[in-house]
This record gives C-alpha cells, structure tokens and sequence, in this order.
C-alpha cells in the first residue's frame, strides 16, 4: 500500500508533468515490483511525454489506462513463459508484464529508434535481475526471427489489425504458442467475422477472454489465439 507519496527517485522536476500516485490497486499486482513501476509511470510522464511516445493529456491516467491495463495481460501468459512485445513502443503492455511477472523472460521488439533508446533506459533501470532485453526492428524481420527465436507468447497492444498482426508474428510463434492481443471495442466487434482468415492463417483457439477484473476501469478484453502445429 502507498501513502501517496512519490518513490524515491520519481519526483517530477519544475514544470514537468506529475506522475500520478498509484491505485490501492497496484501493490496487489506488482508486490515487491511497486516502486520500480512507479519510477516506469514517472518516466512516462516526463521522458515518454516529451519523446513524443505518451500524450500530454495522458499522463493523469496512466496507471489504469496503460500501466495496470497492460498487466492485466499476465492472466493469459503461462508461467515461466518466453514472451516478446512485439510494437512495443512505451513498452507496452511488455514492461508492466515483466512487473508484474518476474518468471517471465522478456523481449521487447521496437523498429523505431527514438523508441528503442526509451526501452533500452527503461530495462537498464527495471529489469533488475529479470531476464529483459530490446531488439530493434520489425517482428516480421528475419534478423529479428533470428535473434529472438520462437518463444511461447507473443503480447501486442493495438499494433494492427488482427490478420496482418498474425502474419507479421508467425516467425516468432512456435506451433502451440500463443498471441496475447490488446484490442479495442471495434476489433472485438470485427472478430467473428476475421475467424477464417485466422484459422486459415494457421491459427487455432481463437478466443475474447476478459483479464483483469478486479482491476475496476484497468480491467480489459484480449483476443488470444494459438498457433496450429502447421
């Protein structure tokens, strides 16, 4: 539980936005992790917002728009998972996951540069000794496939529409691993009718599964899906 006051090392200096306290909550989701994600929530609201990568208007709502939102994927990942975020801009949802669950092992995929150098000083600060690491490029790039591998998951949040997100991510997907989306209202409202050229794109078990619940307005919808053995 915090008192509201901010982390050592999270102040906000003269006219710098002010990085909101965390929710009651935060502790419950990130337990020993809490003060390194509330040094991630005051460089979002300083470093993301003048990078251009977080929105001024968003930093009052950053913990349960984006911070627990992003966490709430946890529910869908397996443990001891490999995961890459895949678009991970801010490093989300993959820095809040990593939090929130320290047996994961992290990879977060960026091709913008501006952006790869924000999550290679975010995972400098917070992984601790969580095994996260940045690879700039696009998923879909053989260079990347080949660094990173095939893991078991792979996270997105609001990256590109479900079809062409499953094709960009195939070579990272092992048959029998999963792609975790974060989606909005319209894609949820689009997903019966993109089910065959998800299944005929190799993917199985396509699912809207509700994580989060007990995070109140962090609480969100992810379309899961798994990779067939083909």
């Amino acid at each position: 539980m915090t008192d509201g006051r901010p982390a050592p090392g999270t102040e906000a200096g003269p006219g710098e936005p002010v990085p909101p306290a965390p929710p009651a909550a935060a502790a419950g989701v990130f337990g020993s992790a809490l003060p390194a994600a509330q040094r991630y929530v005051a460089r979002l609201a300083t470093d993301g917002v003048t990078r251009g990568l977080i929105g001024p208007r968003e930093v009052s709502r950053l913990w349960e728009r984006h911070v627990l939102n992003s966490a709430a994927v946890a529910e869908a990942v397996p443990p001891g998972a490999r995961v890459v975020d895949v678009g991970s801009g801010a490093g989300l949802p993959g820095i809040p996951l990593g939090l929130a669950r320290p047996d994961v092992e992290l990879t977060l995929v960026e091709p913008m540069a501006r952006r790869v150098e924000f999550l290679e000083e975010a995972v400098a600060d917070l992984a601790g000794t969580s095994t996260w690491r940045v690879v700039r490029g696009r998923a879909e790039d053989r260079g990347v496939v080949t660094a990173v591998g095939r893991v078991d998951v792979v996270t997105a949040r609001a990256v590109a529409p479900l079809p062409r997100l499953v094709g960009w991510c195939r070579g990272l997907l092992r048959p029998g691993a999963q792609l975790v989306a974060l989606v909005g209202a319209r894609a949820l409202e689009e997903l019966p009718g993109l089910l065959p050229e998800l299944r005929a794109a190799g993917m199985r078990d396509i699912e809207a599964r509700a994580v989060g619940a007990s995070l109140g307005d962090a609480a969100t919808t992810v379309v899961v899906m798994t990779r067939g053995e083909r």
